[in-house]
């Protein structure tokens, strides 16, 4: 299963049924997961674990070290969960030493031709990145996240749980939960509503999140005051109580 004309060091960790193809690099301290198919001209490099069933297409570069200026060579991280999908011309990059020195991938992700997910990015499961998206650094993509091509977040930024930006959004705050946001710079245009119900959200739940957007957007209340008046919706749900949450832990600021 490994092409003829593919590099791979003898120190790479190769999991069973692994397809490699023609001029295709795979360095020391890389692990590739069971019936992972990597097409030609991929390069993966670097302390890199990749998990079970993954695509990865050509010209993608994984693993190599962080576009960051005061990295000195520290031995991070990139790991990549199972069953996603990795098309032309991705790159993502290892972490620094400065944040944990992982940056993470998790599963069933769908990542679009030349997107970029950069150092110490932690990005959740099922997210869809179409063409062009870029993570800067230190960037958390909650799970269930669709990105419109060419979208770009900021460094340090939060995209919250079943969001979903339009295309070319540039974001520079902290993106809530469950919203449909676009411009540059990003605005909210309400709930992602087709999202949440093809994701199985009780009716209930919906209308309870209709009813936080609004006090969070549409009331005139300062930020404080709109908390004070979503407290008492999340006693009986949980997706309330996540969107506040989130609201409550921004360092950067959300989107208003």
């Amino acid at each position: 299963m490994i092409h003829p004309q593919a590099i791979v060091d003898p120190g790479a960790k190769i999991g069973k049924n692994v397809h490699i193809g023609p001029f295709s690099v795979i360095g020391p301290g890389v692990e590739i997961g069971d019936e992972t198919w990597i097409g030609p001209h991929v390069v993966i490099n670097g302390l890199t674990r990749i998990g079970k069933d993954n695509k990865i297409y050509q010209f993608s570069s994984l693993g190599e070290a962080p576009q960051h200026l005061g990295y000195q060579g520290e031995p991070t991280r990139l790991e990549i969960g199972d069953r996603n999908v990795i098309r032309e011309y991705c790159t993502l990059n290892r972490a620094t030493a400065t944040s944990g020195g992982v940056t993470h991938l998790g599963d069933d992700n769908f990542i679009m031709a030349y997107c970029h997910v950069a150092h110490d990015c932690h990005v959740g499961n099922r997210t869809i990145f179409a063409n062009g998206t870029s993570l800067a650094g230190h960037v958390t993509v909650e799970d269930n996240v669709i990105f419109g091509g060419f979208s770009l977040i900021h460094q340090f930024c939060r995209v919250g749980a079943h969001c979903m930006t339009g295309i070319g959004t540039v974001t520079f705050k902290d993106i809530p939960p469950y919203l449909l946001v676009a411009g540059n710079t990003a605005v909210p245009h309400g709930l992602n509503v087709r999202g949440l119900k093809r994701r199985k959200f009780s009716s209930d739940s919906i209308e309870i999140l209709r009813k936080a957007y609004k006090i969070l957007y549409k009331s005139g209340l300062r930020l404080n005051e709109a908390i004070e008046q979503l407290e008492p919706m999340t006693k009986d749900c949980t997706e309330a109580m996540h969107f506040l949450n989130f609201i409550k832990h921004s360092e950067r600021g959300i989107i208003r």
